[in-house]
């Protein structure tokens, strides 16, 4: 009896992410079915929390029970529910069986039940299969039967979860702030993504500075908001500051604030960004691009928790913790007189680096499938999902560009497969073509100056010389900058690390201006 295996489990202590995993794979040998889900309320979505039977970028995906009527169904009603093979109700799961990676067939037998934990609605259970009367009446009862212990699963490795939690905070940590739901979650089962995730959850608590560090499109943003969110600041504010887009005439201003009549236009006082943030937390989002004058104020902010508006001479005190990010090297601007070193110290009380996409296993999958829900739910779309073959190529390509990149390759296939055709009300399988990516950059490069190199053709030679291999891979770098920075030289200048004026005149030696 499956409750026999169920119990089992329940008395058993298990690894983190193991409980949950052996209670679907329990489910779907019991029901003999073709994939089970255990779903996660979270605001108005639902998200997975394990899955046996669905392709992997499943798991990164996120249900708005608004837009999927079964879904809706099986929340509102505390006994089991069923769809029969002939239902015109959509399934959320259309085309994402694994069974069916070659073809997107739709999702025929359906059933699930909701969840409670503690007398609040958790989540809800789902079972599918391609085999039409998979579910009768006698699995349903089955499904009711299980469900107490399905339920006592769940509560059970949420209190290890707590438990864990409560062993990381500091001593005297304040645990009793709320945690905010996740809206712009980071997502991660890779080794490195949960070590960086108990990380944040740590130092969250500790109210240090911390200096967020990574290339572009990691999600150091998603980090800043972890990071508050998890904090004593929680219900405070949170002011995102980005420093590049500050002009340099007005970032003080911006910052600090200004009384009436400090300059020309001044009509009236107003409070900065900094003292709008006290209580809570200043985000400052590529701080390596602020003014010298700038940061010899926001010192005085780190070392005294005070500021100066613009024209006044009294201090204000201010109440601020401050989290910094930048996709640059602050050690070497800091070697250039461009950022101070003392500034710098203050800011990397506790530095934590972002793994970029390309060290994180399998989670490309995920953002995939979040990426791919969402241009789904955008389009009208009945089901947006990944060919075998573009899931492999999803996996090999570096990404350069990170999640971004990522996030906007998935929305242009998306829109691609509309425009060139495909009917919103099928399942819609998007291949390598649609894409547009090459899962080794460098090499259209290459063969281009293969061609073109006189000396090469003379010996017959195919192997480039060390110089042009190192012009081939500058070239590369700056097209992948400006492309993500809709070819903006200065914004390409700023990932690159390279003064404007250099990058202008390495792109005319490199053939790429004129």
């Amino acid at each position: 009896m499956i409750e026999y295996t169920l119990l089992a489990d329940l008395v058993t202590e298990l690894p983190q992410g193991i409980r949950l995993q052996r209670l679907v794979e329990t489910i779907r040998t019991q029901f003999c079915c073709g994939a089970v889900a255990l779903l996660r309320l979270d605001g108005d979505s639902l998200r997975p929390e394990a899955a046996a039977g669905l392709v992997r970028e499943a798991l990164g995906r996120r249900f708005l029970v608004a837009q999927h009527p079964r879904l809706t169904a099986i929340l509102a009603d505390r006994q089991p529910v069923s769809f029969d093979h002939d239902t015109t109700l959509p399934d959320p799961y259309d085309g994402l069986l694994e069974s069916n990676i070659g073809e997107p067939l739709p999702v025929h037998d359906c059933m699930g039940v909701s969840l409670y934990v503690d007398g609040e609605q958790w989540g809800a259970l789902t079972l599918d299969a391609l085999t039409p009367g998979t579910f009768d009446p006698q699995a349903r009862d089955d499904l009711a039967r299980c469900t107490l212990m399905v339920e006592a699963a769940i509560r059970m490795t949420r209190l290890e979860q707590e438990r864990r939690h409560l062993r990381q905070l500091p001593r005297g940590a304040d645990v009793a702030h709320p945690v905010a739901n996740d809206t712009d979650e980071l997502l991660g089962r890779s080794r490195v993504m949960q070590l960086l995730l108990a990380e944040i959850d740590v130092v969250a608590a500790a109210d240090l500075p911390v200096l967020l560090t990574g290339e572009t499109g990691v999600g150091k943003d998603l980090c800043a908001r972890r990071l508050h969110y998890r904090s004593a600041r929680a219900d405070a504010p949170l002011i995102h500051v980005n420093c590049a887009a500050l002009p340099e005439s007005l970032a003080e201003s911006e910052l600090f604030g200004h009384i009436k009549g400090a300059f020309s236009g001044a009509e009236s006082g107003r409070a900065g960004r900094v003292e709008a943030a006290s209580g809570g937390t200043l985000f400052l989002d590529e701080v390596g691009e602020l003014p010298l004058t700038v940061q010899a104020k926001l010192l005085r902010t780190l070392q005294n928790g005070e500021i100066q508006r613009l024209g006044e001479d009294k201090p204000r005190h201010v109440d601020v913790r401050i989290i910094a990010a930048t996709n640059r090297q602050l050690q070497e601007r800091v070697r250039e007189g461009q950022f101070r070193a003392d500034l710098y110290h203050r800011l990397s009380v506790y530095p934590i680096p972002i793994p970029p996409l390309r060290e994180r296993d399998n989670d490309v999958l995920l953002l995939a499938g979040f990426f791919l829900e969402q241009n789904r739910a955008r389009l009208g779309i009945r089901s947006l999902r990944l060919s075998a073959a573009a899931e492999q190529m999803i996996l090999r390509y570096p990404w350069p560009g990170n999640v971004r990149e990522l996030e906007h390759v998935l929305s242009r296939a998306a829109l691609k497969a509309v425009s060139f055709g495909a009917r919103r009300d099928t399942i819609v399988t998007l291949d390598t073509d649609l894409l547009d990516l090459s899962v080794t950059p460098v090499a259209p490069v290459t063969a281009a100056v293969a061609v073109t190199d006189t000396s090469m053709e003379s010996t017959g030679s195919t192997w480039l010389s060390l110089r042009q291999q190192v012009e081939n891979c500058q070239r590369q770098a700056i097209r992948t900058a400006l492309e993500q920075h809709h070819q903006n030289w200065a914004a390409a200048a700023r990932v690159l690390e390279l003064d404007p004026s250099n990058l202008h005149k390495l792109a005319r030696k490199l053939g790429l201006k004129p």
